[in-house]
C-alpha cells in the first residue's frame, strides 16, 4: 500500500475515533430535561417552579425542567399517575400517588374553616343543618369525605357547595353559606387574601372553627397531620384566633417517578436547593421549601437520590468514577499499542541494503543445489528478480555503491548459471528414469 494511502487511512481512523469520543463526551454531559406537571388555583406553584426551571437553565445545570401546565393538583396527580410526566407538584391528599417519591416539600397547607363575624360556632361538631362553601371543591373531595366520616356530617344535615375565591365574601354576607372551607399555606400572601375576602366589623372579625378530632383523623389518614394554627394568625383585635387552634395540615410535594435514577434525582435536588437559595430574595414563597420526611415509613417516601443528598451520603467523584480511574492505565496501554502499530504501519518500507541483498543471494546457492523439482528453481528465480528490482530503485552515489551493484549482479549471474545447470541435471535424471 502506498505511504500516502496509509497516512490517509490512519488519519481517517484518528478522525473517526476523535469524533466518536467527542460525541460520547457531549452525550454524557448533555443536560437531562424532565417534564413536571404543575398547576394551582392562583398560579403560585406555576410561578415558583417556572422560576426554578429558569434558574437551572441559566446556571447550565445538568438537569432541566420543562413545565406541563395543569388546572391544579388533581389534574397534576392524574397526569403523573398515567406516566406522562417525570415529576409533578401534588398535594398529599389528592390523586393516586402510589408511584410517587418525594423530592422536596414545596409548602405545608393548613385546613381552615372560617365563619363570618358573630358566628357562634367553635368546632365542626356544631355545624348542623348548614351549607359549607368549599374553595377548590374538586381538589378537596377527600378532605370533605374525611370530615364527613369523622363527624357524620351527612346525618347532621351539612351540605357542601363549590365556591370560587371571588364569590366567598358575597356568599357569606348573603348567608348562602354558613362558613367556608379552604386549604392554604399560612404565609402572609395567602393570609392577606383571606382577610380581604372575609367580612368583618369594627368590633369583631371572622371566626375560625377548630377540627378537634384532627389527631384521630391523622392516625387513620396519613395524608394529614394534626396542626395548631398559632394564636393571632389572622391578626385582629382581639387576635384571631384567640388561642392556638387545632386543625389539619397537608403538604404540597414535588414528586418524582420511582423509576428515575438516583444520580439524576440527586443532581435535581441539589440544583433546586441551590436555585432556592439564589432566588429567595425575589421570591419569598420559596422559603416554604423544606426537606421531606426521610423516615422509611413516611407517607410519601423520599426518593433515594434526594435522600442521599439530604443525608450527605451521595457518592463522591472518586466513588463514582473509581472503576474508570482503575481502568485508565489499561486503556492507556491499549492506546499506546494502537499508536505503535499505526506508527509501524506508516513507516516507509525499508529497502534492504546492497550488502544484505548480496547475503540473500549467496544464501540461495545451497537451495539451488538441493532443489529436486523445477518449481523450486522457478520460485528461487522469482526471489532473485525481486532482489534485483529492489536494488535497481536505490541510488548509486559513489564508487563503493557501484562496486556493490557489480557484486550483486555478479552474484545473480552466478545463481542463474547454477539454476541452468541444476535444471539440466534434473532433466537428464528424469530422462534416465524414463529409459530404464
Amino acid at each position: 500500500m502506498p505511504r500516502s494511502l496509509r497516512i490517509a487511512v490512519v488519519v481517517g481512523l484518528v478522525l473517526m475515533l476523535g469524533g466518536a469520543s467527542l460525541f460520547a463526551y457531549r452525550w454524557h454531559l448533555r443536560p437531562t430535561t424532565l417534564t413536571v406537571a404543575v398547576g394551582s388555583l392562583d398560579g403560585e406553584a406555576n410561578k415558583l417552579i417556572s422560576a426554578i426551571a429558569g434558574k437551572l437553565a441559566e446556571s447550565k445545570a445538568t438537569v432541566r425542567l420543562r413545565l406541563v401546565q395543569t388546572t391544579g393538583p388533581l389534574e397534576s396527580a392524574a397526569t403523573f399517575a398515567s406516566g406522562k410526566v417525570d415529576l409533578a407538584v401534588v398535594r398529599g391528599d389528592v390523586g393516586d400517588l402510589s408511584q410517587a417519591q418525594a423530592v422536596i416539600v414545596l409548602a405545608h397547607a393548613a385546613v381552615l374553616i372560617v365563619a363570618p363575624p358573630g358566628a357562634s360556632i367553635s368546632d365542626v361538631t356544631e355545624l348542623k343543618r348548614t351549607t359549607l362553601g368549599v374553595i377548590g371543591f374538586d381538589t378537596n373531595q377527600k378532605l370533605i369525605k374525611v370530615l364527613s366520616d369523622e363527624y357524620d356530617l351527612a346525618r347532621a344535615g351539612v351540605t357542601f357547595k363549590p365556591l370560587l375565591p371571588s364569590d366567598a365574601r358575597r356568599a357569606l354576607e348573603t348567608k348562602e353559606v354558613r362558613a367556608i372551607l379552604l386549604v392554604i399555606p399560612l404565609t402572609e400572601k395567602y393570609l392577606s387574601l383571606l382577610r380581604g375576602v372575609l367580612p368583618h366589623t369594627s368590633r369583631t372579625g371572622p371566626v375560625m372553627i377548630a377540627i378537634e378530632s384532627a389527631g384521630a383523623i391523622a392516625e387513620k389518614e396519613r395524608a394529614y397531620e394534626s396542626f395548631d394554627v398559632p394564636k393571632g394568625t389572622l391578626r385582629g383585635s382581639p387576635p384571631i384566633p384567640p388561642d392556638d387552634l387545632t386543625t389539619l395540615r397537608t403538604s404540597f410535594y414535588l414528586v418524582a417517578q420511582k423509576k428515575l435514577g438516583n444520580d439524576l434525582i440527586g443532581d435535581l435536588t441539589q440544583a433546586i436547593m441551590t436555585a432556592r437559595h439564589d432566588l429567595l430574595a425575589e421570591l419569598p414563597g420559596l422559603a416554604q421549601i423544606v426537606t421531606p420526611d426521610t423516615d422509611a415509613d413516611a407517607y410519601i417516601p423520599v426518593h433515594p437520590g434526594a435522600a442521599a443528598f439530604y443525608e450527605g451520603t451521595r457518592e463522591s467523584v472518586l466513588d463514582r468514577w473509581g472503576n474508570a480511574i482503575f481502568l485508565a492505565p489499561m486503556i492507556a496501554g491499549g492506546l499506546a499499542s494502537v499508536l505503535a502499530a499505526a506508527w509501524k504501519f506508516l513507516r516507509p518500507v525499508e529497502t534492504k541494503s546492497r550488502q544484505e541483498a548480496l547475503d540473500m543471494l549467496y544464501a540461495l546457492g545451497p537451495r539451488i543445489r538441493a532443489a529436486e523439482h523445477v518449481p523450486e528453481l522457478e520460485e528461487i528465480e522469482r526471489e532473485i528478480d525481486q532482489v534485483l528490482r529492489t536494488q535497481r530503485s536505490q541510488p548509486v552515489g559513489d564508487d563503493k555503491s557501484e562496486r556493490a551493484v557489480t557484486a550483486v549482479n555478479v552474484a545473480a549471474h552466478r545463481l542463474e548459471s547454477l539454476i541452468h545447470d541444476r535444471r539440466a541435471h534434473l532433466a537428464s535424471r528424469q530422462e534416465g528414469q524414463v529409459g530404464s
